[in-house]
């Protein structure tokens, strides 16, 4: 039996659209085997995934932080938060749409957008629109002209866990002008422990189903162009040790890349990624409806080997460089600008509806 308890996370939180104060709720989802998911209103965030290894010891899989303060810290790299109202990177900040020149956010470095602008989707405080015996369904409602985007945008975010390890969330959208949507999640994983590190990351084998890259340049903007993964070192259809895969990789400093996955009509989803940790036999497969996969290393987190100083993280832990790894499904980064990516924009009448499920597991 699945059982969804509830309880504050945090009270007296400052709203940023209404700036009334609101008390963040916490969900936990729970089943018979020995699985269970944390989630908190602001941002629709996953802020815990527990589950067992192959000798029944269960630990923590997902970086997060203790309190909100953590959460709404300028140090949180988006640790589990649904990303919207457009995930990853839109060049320039500009866009066309219908023949009109459309001008959002700049939030990185004045130069492009990044996962929604400075308050995005991961900023909200959703509304808890249904508690669930499996699972809870939130919302977030995005007025006309936030962050320069046209519309109001209505968003849910579902959560739902099975009893064979299954996490399965669905985001929706409906709109009253035409947008972009593009909606994520943007869990960090570590099968090896959230407080394992880099040490635990390379221990890691990573298979992920795609057939191409969107190649970018250094601010990761994609040209437009698509690259086969053949014969380079982002192919990584065959399981492969992750550690040795990231000090082959050059540049070396890890991967941050879109991978376009390979569907297999008339299958509605596909396997998109499976990564694994033997030493525990813990394991994750990740299969959704997006054509595409942002595979992330945790790259930008603090390099301590440089002196920076890690994130500290919930129980204690020290967050830094190659700490975890992200699988963020999506339609491409940048869509909005390229007109051979798949289409981001939605129109009134139409709904988006982005399917994505996180299977845990182990190997004996």
């Amino acid at each position: 039996m699945v059982n969804v308890t509830e309880d504050v996370f945090a009270n007296g939180a400052v709203n940023p659209f209404t700036k009334s104060k609101d008390t963040i709720k916490r969900f936990t989802l729970t089943n018979g085997s020995g699985m269970s998911v944390q989630l908190i209103t602001r941002g629709a965030t996953i802020t815990s995934i527990k589950t067992p290894d192959a000798s029944g010891q269960i630990d923590d899989v997902t970086l997060g932080f203790d309190d909100l303060a953590g959460y709404q810290s300028e140090r949180n790299p988006y640790f589990g938060a649904t990303i919207g109202r457009v995930c990853n990177r839109i060049a320039n900040g500009s866009f066309y749409l219908d023949g009109k020149l459309v001008e959002v956010s700049k939030n990185r470095e004045n130069k492009f957008q990044l996962h929604g602008g400075f308050v995005g989707f991961d900023k909200a405080h959703w509304e808890v629109v249904e508690v669930r015996r499996d699972g809870v369904t939130l919302s977030h409602t995005n007025p006309d002209g936030h962050e320069g985007y046209p519309g109001k945008v209505t968003a849910t975010a579902s959560f739902t866990l099975s009893e064979d390890n299954c996490l399965h969330v669905l985001m929706t959208a409906v709109t009253d002008k035409t947008t972009p949507v593009n909606l994520t999640n943007h869990s960090y994983f570590n099968l090896a422990g959230h407080k394992s590190g880099a040490n635990g990351l390379y221990e890691h084998t990573i298979e992920i189903n795609a057939y191409g890259i969107t190649e970018t340049d250094q601010s990761s903007i994609p040209s437009g162009r698509i690259t086969p993964v053949e014969g380079t070192g982002f192919d990584l259809r065959v399981s492969s040790n992750l550690g040795e895969r990231l000090k082959a990789l050059q540049p070396a400093r890890g991967y941050d890349d879109n991978f376009c996955v390979t569907f297999t009509p008339p299958q509605p989803l596909a396997k998109v990624a499976r990564a694994t940790h033997p030493p525990s036999g813990r394991w994750l497969e990740v299969v959704s409806n997006q054509p595409g996969v942002q595979f992330y290393t945790s790259n930008f987190m603090p390099d301590v080997e440089r002196g920076e100083s890690p994130i500290p993280g919930k129980d204690g832990a020290a967050y830094a460089k190659h700490g975890a790894f992200c699988l963020e499904t999506q339609k491409f980064p940048d869509s909005v600008n390229h007109s051979n990516f798949p289409s981001t924009i939605l129109r009134p009448g139409e709904s988006y509806r982005h399917e994505v499920i996180y299977k845990f597991g182990v190997s004996h």
